[in-house]
């Protein structure tokens, strides 16, 4: 089927999906989500064995669209409520996905894009991607993204990467053990399929089976930390921070934040 905000091509059994808004660095957007969530599908149904995730132009992905980011004020707790839910479900679906996934990170990969990144089974990256969950820079909350951060690399990097809102490089990133590897521009996507033909070499079934197997091993305890995540997301978007956060953030000014209750 036709896709707005991605393009999805399908090359001896690898799936490709790049996110394509280039002009807006690829932010993420509510059409983005949900043209993500039914190439997803797509690619889960298909005879594609291996789906390699990437990004148009110079960034892999901005993090939320600013149009998106505007409307998000105002907005009633249960709309508040769904739309976490929406993305909840994208990170989970990618989590969750059937078939091997592989990140190929061409550029900046901010925020919900840096979980985007991280949540494929590999994530590649060239050596100037940059990565952070900026959220509480903007009085938001990186409650989503951060229950599967904590499994990914522990705690106390979690806390050092979501409390302060700090970019970090990829040469950080593979030392924390949020990527894979570094690898030039140039040669990235064909690193990627290069990775992916090794895979294709393993059985189908087994691989089913073993990321099955992975995914249930974060069962339960996953779904209760999503499900608080979504509430802490919903939440903050009714603070005075949230507003002011956000207003600074498109007004580019500081923020003056409050005082905490």
């Amino acid at each position: 089927m036709p896709y707005n905000t991605i393009q999805l091509a399908y090359d001896g059994g690898i799936a490709t999906i790049t996110l394509n808004r280039p002009d807006k660095r690829n932010a993420i957007s509510y059409e983005l989500i949900e043209d993500l969530l039914t190439a997803l599908a797509e690619v889960a149904k298909s005879s594609a064995r291996v789906l390699i995730l990437t990004g148009s132009g110079k960034a892999f992905c901005s993090g939320m669209d600013l149009e998106n980011l505007k409307a998000l004020i105002g907005r009633t707790p249960e709309q508040n409520v769904e739309d976490s839910q929406v993305m909840a479900r994208l990170f989970r679906t990618l989590y969750d996905f059937p078939k091997p996934t592989i990140a190929a990170v061409n550029g900046a990969a901010i925020a919900g894009g840096t979980g985007l990144a991280t949540l494929c089974d590999f994530t590649l990256a060239v050596p100037e991607a940059k990565f952070g969950y900026t959220e509480v820079r903007i009085g938001f909350v990186p409650a989503i993204v951060s229950t599967f951060l904590l499994r990914q690399v522990g705690e106390k990097i979690a806390r050092d990467l979501l409390l302060t809102g700090r970019l970090f490089d990829a040469a950080e990133a593979l030392r924390i053990g949020l990527i894979n590897e570094i690898v030039a521009a140039e040669g990235l996507m064909n690193r990627a399929r290069q990775l992916a033909t090794q895979l294709m070499e393993n059985s189908p079934v087994s691989l089913l089976y073993t990321k099955r197997l992975l995914s249930e091993a974060a069962g339960a305890n996953l779904d209760a930390q999503i499900e608080a995540a979504v509430r802490e997301n919903a939440a903050i978007r009714s603070t005075a921070d949230f507003r002011e956060g956000i207003s600074s953030f498109l007004e580019k000014r500081k923020p003056k934040w409050s005082s905490p209750a």
